[in-house]
């Protein structure tokens, strides 16, 4: 079946089989509600608002972007040790004392004195710089800058996601939704028999066996029905949980379940081998792993550094004795070079377990590339079986809604069976529901497509 047949049948969840309805199953079709029509409290939601609203407060999202600009605080050239490091110092000391003195020799009279103020000032600034580190501190300064790629592509991955998982919650309400309007349906057309048997009863055409198990009939479709009315309020509770607002909030949906039918496996490989942020996370975790290689093979090579600092000191002595006052101001300045000869052969250890490392972030990347190629031929199987299903359960649904008009003819007139009757609506209420679960699980495949390839929001987020 053509494309729009199965898109006009989803836009109109139930379509009338003629302009003007020949019996009270035809009336109950007819009066049916549509998802454009049924009356839902709240404003609407459209999938669009819902997905903005998600990525501007969804706590995850917020906490990687939290991270990713610690990331990018931290590359710097001054963090990775390219730049030197300038400090002042000052330390001022002084004494308040009381003396007393006599001397050995007895020319010098005593001397005594109270409240004599000492002072020494000591100011100072250096300078420190790491002339040579074995290329450390380049290695250090690509490490940052592969943590800065990798928490940006973690941002990115989660705010797929979160579209992904928006979509679908959104979709499932309009699901629900659907299911809701079948089972009214349902009961409906079961109101309708329950009035013939009741009437029939009443005249003695029918059975009171009939009339019974049409009232127990229509009662178990009440009970569907009101599990259906929980069924969607959880799908909306999940929704507003989703979108970070109160979980009883009320909201309408005016969309439809329109799968895409022309997504091709090819292009979609393309760009999850180029774009999909799982996968270049896993790249640059291999990346990272090499860098480490070059970080412990560093600690080989001879360290130089070199010092220099101007100091100045200030002496105030009233004792009188010594120096009264002195200024001295020296400049000053070190190199120092150190070669690392033997420490256990823990450098050795340490170079082993970095390229061990190595080969085990590329393990894991050729992991994730399988577990993602395997990830999206399945959901491309489900995606297409979904549709091939569609557009057979569209038939099936017309076809079971004329079984209903030609069934409920033939009990209103005596030549079939109440139970005869029940299993043709079951077997439509039945078409109705694989129906509107085949739309769902291709628009599901359809949205993990596009999230596998890293699409999702250029599809959806706009």
């Amino acid at each position: 079946m053509k494309l729009r047949n199965w898109i006009l049948f989803t836009c109109l969840s139930f379509p009338a089989l003629a302009q003007q309805p020949q019996n009270p199953i035809q009336r109950a079709q007819q009066r049916t509600f549509t998802v454009a029509t049924i009356p839902q409290p709240g404003d609407v939601l459209t999938l669009t608002q819902a997905i903005e609203q998600a990525v501007s407060k969804n706590y995850q999202i917020q906490i990687n972007r939290s991270q990713e600009e610690i990331a990018r605080n931290n590359y710097t050239k001054g963090n990775a040790g390219y730049l030197p490091s300038l400090v002042f110092n000052g330390l001022s000391n002084g004494s308040l004392q009381s003396f007393r003195q006599t001397y050995l020799d007895g020319l010098r009279p005593p001397q005594e004195a109270n409240g004599v103020f000492n002072r020494t000032t000591n100011l100072g600034i250096n300078l420190n710089y790491t002339v040579f580190n074995g290329y450390a501190r380049s290695a250090l300064y690509a490490q940052l800058q592969q943590l800065l790629k990798i928490t940006s592509v973690t941002t990115r991955a989660n705010i797929e996601a979160t579209v992904a998982g928006i979509a679908t919650s959104y979709y499932d309400v309009i699901r629900q939704l659907q299911r809701l309007i079948a089972f009214t349906q349902a009961l409906d057309i079961s109101r309708e028999r329950l009035e013939l048997a009741r009437a029939n009863y009443e005249v003695g055409a029918r059975s009171k066996v009939d009339f019974l198990s049409a009232q127990v009939d229509y009662n178990t479709d009440s009970a569907a029905l009101i599990a259906q009315e929980q069924a969607l309020r959880n799908a909306k509770v999940l929704l507003n949980t989703q979108l970070v607002r109160e979980p009883l909030t009320e909201f309408a949906v005016r969309d439809t379940i329109i799968a895409r039918p022309n997504l091709e496996f090819a292009s979609l490989q393309q760009s999850l081998n180029t774009n999909n942020p799982l996968l270049i996370s896993a790249v640059l975790n291999r990346t990272l792993a090499d860098v480490s290689i070059r970080l412990a093979s560093a600690q080989q090579l001879p360290l130089v550094t070199a010092q220099t600092g101007y100091t100045y000191q200030f002496q105030d002595n009233q004792g009188g004795f010594g120096i009264r006052t002195g200024r001295t101001g020296s400049l000053n300045y070190s190199v120092t070079a150190s070669i690392p000869i033997f420490n256990g052969y823990n450098l050795k250890r340490q170079i082993q377990n970095a390229r061990v490392n190595t080969i085990i972030a590329q393990n894991q990347e050729n992991d994730q590339r399988l577990q993602l190629h395997l990830a999206l031929t399945q959901t491309y199987q489900t995606y297409q079986n979904s549709l091939r299903l569609l557009n057979l359960e569209v038939q099936n649904n017309q076809l079971a809604n004329q079984n209903v008009d030609i069934a409920y003819d033939r009990y209103r007139i005596g030549n079939s069976t109440f139970v005869e009757f029940r299993d043709v609506q079951r077997n439509a209420i039945d078409a109705q529901i694989r129906l509107i679960e085949a739309e769902f699980t291709a628009k599901a495949a359809e949205i993990e497509l596009l999230r596998l390839s890293s699409t999702i929001t250029q599809e959806l987020g706009r």
